[in-house]
């Protein structure tokens, strides 16, 4: 095919679509049924609505081809899981009784049964349940979901692509099931899981499927060569089959490098590549091995993870660039648009010139549409949107709200010196340990305590002017009282406040510093029924006034135990916004990084004895290539060292990391040097201790001993066992007691029992301790 004839063929497509409903139906639905207030065959009517509602939009909107089987109650991992049957042997009986319930116990567990592993996708905020595999593995196939969403979707009309994570990254994202010996590699089942995938592929082409998207981010890491080989004979098997649907394989979050050429050698039919400024060298890489000569390219020039408009003009220039590299040239987001809110159009209280820069998943599947119609036809057919687009960027660059001159003139003044203790971690430590007069194995919570409905009604009365502001700060007060009084009778060593007056761990913070826009509805799956609107971060920031120190002193003033300030930290305040892209990410957490050294500062100089700034998000933001990772390492540890190196040494500094693999960035973890730093480590037990020990981590460290992710109560002895595993790696002098994460989500039967649980593991394990 020509060039031209290449442009001629041109068409918009998605790969995926947010799941959760214009007002989280998908989440209201689920949790209901959760509760029993919801049947199955209702749930299963809001599900189909939620599905019918995405395809017709993305239609209307002259999408060509929808994405099917990207809707997932849960997860779409936790769908393959289902899909090959790897379903482990805990959950079998369970599934084999109630396939619904089932799905919700391996996601959720149950007071029976853990549930799987989660954490994150690659450097996303999304998290995925990891599946569990072993050398006794049996898959199976099953395509009902698969099949079944395909022909909803062609019963109304559509032209579906069914969407499947491919067998190479499912392999490279699957753990060892427990109890496997060491050394066991997932991907050695390759042989045994292509046979399904083989006739899961024919399944869906029995029932109507033109073409199969098969997704493939895992091959934008750095793989070794026989990891390489094992996808060049992932895609030779299945694109050597006789009866089977045309293959499209998609890689997103990065570059291809040496994965590239061997997608682009195999007998497949077509391949999407990320083409945002993360991915460009995917253009010279492709350009490089002679294009896709007879096959599909589809285009992801538009930033499916972002919320700023696209350049038009940029990336009209990037798809003209593609023109003769391939037989036909689609245009697409970069990945699935699942990690962007729905509808910009929904937000009432921004600005309307601030408006006209976002671009969310119904703005950027127009951007998409737009953006083919334009190569297709020529830009004459769409000069008037090219036109708005220039205003609207421009509009941007010049607006006084995206630049201070004060906050640009702190952060160049920064020294190195502004990062650093003013005492070595051992002085630090003598000095906490006099002033606390703390425990061995001293008892902790992460931070936040359950959010009540009745909390969320005070907030939502508080907005709509049904309650006045002394009304709310008595509920909040009130609040706080309790959560103190439940701690000290469960015997917990630091307290909380338990952040009843916070909305979201980084929407709070955002709403009291400049720079950061508020949305109403800019919901984003975080897991499951899990929903966050990430605030907006658009211009420099700064803190004009202290954000937290007048609740945490006031919980301190009812009590004479610690209790720990909180805050978010830098890197976290970034990953967990939709962050600004027309500056570097380092400058923008320097800027983050000041203002939150002066709200360190406030809660010392009001008395706070222990401050924990969390950063969750530290490996989640991980470069996905091993070559870009100490840059952003760099940044990253400068940001929270400049946080909180303005403190006395007496004055213990925490944080916190959940739901994520720990190992590649237990240096950096060292080079935060944070006197405290508590992890998740439950669901994976204890597999954070023994990385740390390996490192030699020399300050102290709480891997969590209750799942918080779960509705499970973990017994004193469950708890106490996964102690005994911690102490085998950390010594006692530096071991805490503390929960995976943060108690927001959890009811407080719940809480109650198993904090009253974990307080009792830990006098347990300190009773058989030579030092007690």
């Amino acid at each position: 095919m020509t060039a031209k004839s290449a442009a001629a063929a041109a068409r918009a497509t998605v790969y995926g679509y947010p799941r959760q409903g214009a007002n989280r139906e998908l989440k209201k639905a689920v949790e209901g049924y959760w509760k029993g207030r919801v049947t199955a065959d209702a749930l299963r009517e809001t599900a189909a609505d939620l599905r019918r509602a995405n395809w017709r939009q993305l239609a209307d909107a002259g999408v060509h081809e929808v994405p099917t089987g990207d809707f997932s109650y849960y997860d779409h991992v936790l769908d393959t899981s289902v899909m090959v049957g790897a379903v482990p042997a805990r959950h079998r009986a369970a599934v084999d009784a109630d396939p619904l319930d089932g799905y919700f116990a391996m996601a959720r567990g149950n007071q029976d049964v853990a549930p799987l592993e989660m954490t994150k996708w690659f450097d996303t905020n999304y998290h995925y349940l990891v599946p569990e595999l072993g050398p006794d593995t049996v898959f199976a196939a099953d395509s009902a979901k698969q099949a079944a969403e395909l022909t909803e979707a062609r019963a109304l009309g559509h032209t579906p692509r069914p969407v499947l994570v491919g067998p190479v990254t499912y392999l490279l994202l699957a753990k060892p099931a427990p109890g496997v010996a060491a050394g066991f590699e997932p991907l050695t089942l390759l042989d045994r899981l292509l046979p399904v995938y083989a006739e899961i592929l024919a399944d869906l082409r029995a029932a109507g499927a033109e073409w199969v998207q098969l997704d493939e981010p895992a091959l934008v890491q750095d793989r070794t060569p026989a990891e390489l080989n094992a996808a060049a004979r992932a895609y030779r098997d299945l694109g050597a089959l006789a009866e089977r649907p045309k293959l499209l394989v998609a890689s997103y979050f990065d570059r291809l490098g040496d994965a590239l050429p061997v997608l682009a050698k195999a007998p497949v039919d077509g391949l999407a590549l990320d083409l945002t400024e993360a991915a460009a060298a995917n253009l010279d890489d492709l350009a490089a091995v002679g294009g896709l000569p007879g096959k599909r390219l589809v285009a992801g020039v538009v930033n499916g993870r972002n919320i700023w408009i696209n350049d038009f003009e940029k990336s009209l220039s990037t798809l003209a660039t593609l023109l003769g590299l391939a037989d036909r040239v689609d245009v697409a987001a970069s990945c699935s648009l699942l990690h962007v809110p729905i509808d910009a159009a929904a937000e009432r209280d921004i600005d309307p010139q601030i408006l006209r820069w976002l671009s969310f998943a119904r703005q950027k599947t127009a951007e998409i549409v737009t953006l083919a119609r334009g190569l297709a036809r020529g830009t004459d057919t769409i000069a008037t949107e090219i036109a708005a687009n220039r205003a609207d960027l421009a509009s941007r660059a010049n607006s006084p709200i995206t630049r201070d001159p004060a906050v640009r003139a702190r952060a160049a003044a920064v020294t190195d010196a502004d990062g650093r203790r003013s005492a070595p971690y051992e002085r630090r430590a003598a000095a906490q340990r006099a002033r606390l007069g703390l425990p061995l194995l001293p008892t902790t919570t992460i931070g936040s305590f359950p959010q009540t409905g009745e909390l969320r009604a005070a907030r939502a009365d508080l907005r709509a002017g049904r309650l006045d502001t002394a009304g709310y700060e008595e509920r909040i007060r009130n609040e706080i009282r309790e959560v103190l009084a439940f701690q000290e009778r469960a015997g917990i060593d630091v307290l909380v406040h338990g952040e009843p007056e916070r909305n979201d761990m980084v929407q709070y913070f955002a709403e009291q510093l400049t720079g950061y826009l508020a949305t109403q509805h800019g919901w984003v799956q975080s897991y499951g029924t899990r929903y966050v609107r990430p605030p907006v971060l658009a211009g420099d920031i700064s803190r004009p006034e202290p954000m937290t120190v007048r609740w945490t002193s006031y919980a301190n003033s009812l009590t004479d135990r610690p209790v720990k300030g909180m805050l978010t930290g830098p890197v976290t305040m970034l990953a967990w916004s939709f962050v600004r892209d027309d500056q570097p990410l380092g400058d923008t957490a320097r800027q983050v990084a000041l203002a939150l050294r002066d709200e360190v500062e406030d809660l010392e100089a009001a008395g706070t004895s222990v401050i924990q700034v969390d950063e969750p998000a530290l490996r989640e933001t991980l470069p996905l290539r091993a070559a870009d990772r100490p840059g952003y390492l760099a940044w990253a540890t400068e940001s929270f060292r400049l946080t909180t190196g303005g403190v006395r040494p007496a004055t213990q500094i925490h944080t916190h990391m959940c739901y994520a693999e720990f190992g590649d960035i237990v240096q950096a973890i060292d080079d935060l040097d944070a006197d405290v730093i508590s992890l998740e480590a439950a669901r994976s037990h204890m597999q954070v201790a023994r990385e740390l020990a390996a490192h030699g981590y020399p300050r102290e460290a709480g891997p969590g001993v209750y799942d918080i992710h779960s509705p499970r109560v973990p017994s004193v002895e469950e708890a106490a066992a996964l102690l005994r595993k911690g102490l085998k790696a950390i010594p006692a002098q530096r071991l805490w007691v503390n929960p995976d994460c943060g108690l927001k989500t959890r009811g407080w039967p719940e809480t109650r029992a198993s904090l009253e649980n974990l307080v009792a593991a830990a006098r347990t394990v300190r009773a058989e301790l030579p030092e007690s």
